[in-house]
Formats: structure tokens, C-alpha cells, sequence
């Protein structure tokens, strides 16, 4: 198995995104996750006429993998119009399984705006721990 490096994944997170369903925001994102075991996951947004049972590329690619049977995660890449940070749903999701996961963010063009973990995009998040009776 090869190491993928940033470039790759940004790459990756932008074909995910060529899939995108966005008839209502017409907001294109995509998504590229890296499991601890080296595969690469893409996910895209899909809207809903409903709106709360969209998608995001983010959720998309980490439930994919997670029904493939993988649950550690090294990095995720994201990208979308203005590098946009994902939705605090997504953000509550990452850090239920990767807390400390490299959390990539580029534009449409490929271009790296932020770097940053999923811990650091959710400060003081409620995770597995917080429910332990310990």
C-alpha cells in the first residue's frame, strides 16, 4: 500500500465532488477520508427537497468507510467554494471517531487554505469519554 500524500487526497476530495447532488444551494463539496490503513474513502454532499435529510461529503465518506468496516482515521480532506469549514454536525461526527484526524481544507481549485484536526474545529466536543461511568 502507498503512502497518499495531501495533493492526492485534495485530488481525491475533488472527484468525490463531481458527484455532488445540489439542485438547492448549488454549493458543490466533496470529501477524500484516509483510514489508518491507508484506503481512501470519497464522499460527496447530496441535498434533500426537505433540506434536513442532506448530506454532507464529509458524513458521506466517513459512513462509507465506517460500513466497510473501518473506524480509525488519519486525514480527511474537504473541498468546496471558499474552502468552506464544515457544518458542526459533520464536525460533531469526525470527532466521534478521529478527534485528532488532519482536517484538510481547499477551494474548487485545488488550492490548501487551512489545516487544522477535528478536535481543533470542535473544542470541548462530547465524545465516547464523555459517557464513560468512570
Amino acid at each position: 500500500m502507498s503512502q497518499i500524500n495531501d495533493r492526492q487526497l485534495v485530488r481525491a476530495a475533488l472527484e468525490g465532488g463531481k458527484n455532488a447532488y445540489i439542485p438547492y444551494s448549488n454549493y458543490r463539496v466533496g470529501a477524500a477520508l484516509l483510514s489508518a490503513s491507508g484506503e481512501v474513502f470519497s464522499g460527496c454532499n447530496v441535498e434533500n427537497a426537505g433540506y434536513s435529510p442532506t448530506i454532507c461529503a464529509e458524513r458521506t465518506a466517513m459512513v462509507k468507510a465506517i460500513s466497510e468496516g473501518h473506524q480509525q482515521f488519519s486525514c480527511i480532506a474537504v473541498v468546496s467554494r471558499g474552502a468552506g469549514s464544515p457544518c458542526g454536525v459533520c464536525r460533531q461526527f469526525m470527532f466521534e471517531f478521529a478527534p485528532d484526524m488532519r482536517v484538510i481544507l481547499a477551494d474548487l481549485d485545488g488550492q490548501v487554505r487551512m489545516v487544522t484536526t477535528a478536535a481543533e474545529l470542535l473544542p470541548h466536543g462530547f465524545g465516547p469519554a464523555n459517557l464513560d461511568a468512570g
